[in-house]
């Protein structure tokens, strides 16, 4: 037969997991159980227009400061780290630096996002996290090199290039 502090340690779990108020009023909920790890919130429907939203605004500011070769990769269902990849390239490190500080300030003006980046120093490829959207600007020769887009985009987006055994 289980203990006293068995039967209690499991009856605060199942208060935990079902807790409710009663008609008589509030109860005191009792201490999370130690060892239970919560997983990631799961991504509900009405977040999508919000991701959309973040999106179209991003296309924007990167078609504003010349952004070349914008690519859109849809993550959803695919990765849980984000909705969407974004990836183009501006013309010089220089480009690069300003494409990214640009989209920064937008994001902080319009949704009230600090984004983290990072590689923006250097100016060869911008990492920068928005959220439900991932912003990568290369320098072309950087681009060709890592060739992230194939990487991440669906494979029938890949279907018709040849490969090294066919």
């Amino acid at each position: 037969m289980p203990s006293a502090g068995v039967q209690t340690a499991c009856h605060q779990e199942d208060n935990v997991l079902s807790y409710t108020e009663s008609a008589v009023g509030p109860t005191t909920a009792p201490a999370p159980a130690t060892g239970l790890r919560m997983s990631a919130r799961p991504k509900v429907a009405s977040e999508s227009p919000a991701s959309d939203a973040l999106l179209q605004a991003i296309l924007t500011s990167l078609d504003d400061d010349k952004a070349e070769d914008i690519v859109t990769i849809p993550l959803r269902g695919r990765s849980e780290m984000a909705d969407f990849m974004v990836v183009c390239s501006g013309r010089s490190t220089r480009q690069v630096a300003s494409i990214a500080d640009k989209l920064m300030d937008r994001l902080k003006a319009s949704f009230g996002m600090n984004c983290k980046v990072e590689g923006k120093e250097t100016g060869d490829w911008v990492l920068i996290d928005a959220g439900d959207v991932i912003v990568h600007v290369f320098r072309p020769e950087v681009r060709d090199f890592y060739q992230l887009e194939k990487m991440w985009m669906p494979t029938a987006s890949f279907a018709g290039t040849r490969t090294a055994n066919g």
